[in-house]
């Protein structure tokens, strides 16, 4: 019997690409500049949101917050997110001990 998926997209890597791209796809209001992406914080994970490529579309990207932590908590890839335009953090949402 053939298995659907060969072994070597059965890493972690795909599981994570696998897991973001339903939770673009969850959450369609996010631009396709934006990029969505997981880090370390502390002991935890968090979601991280880049709004480098569209500063101009996160504001009304936050104003949704809510139903983004709930698509990230649904798939189990975050219960906290954080908003960047590049490297300057401006605002989460969740859970997390973020100083």
């Amino acid at each position: 019997m053939s298995h659907q998926y060969s072994s070597f997209d059965c890493t972690s890597e795909y599981f994570e690409k696998a897991a973001l791209n339903r939770f673009r796809s969850l959450v369609a209001f996010i631009p396709q500049d934006c990029k969505i992406f997981r880090e370390p914080w502390d002991c935890s994970t968090i979601l991280c949101l880049d709004f480098a490529n569209c500063p101009e579309k996160l504001d009304s990207v936050i104003d949704k917050a809510a139903l983004l932590l709930s698509a990230a908590q649904d798939l189990g890839l975050s219960g906290a997110i954080v908003f960047r335009i590049a490297h300057k953090f401006v605002g989460r949402i969740g859970n997390t001990s973020l100083r």
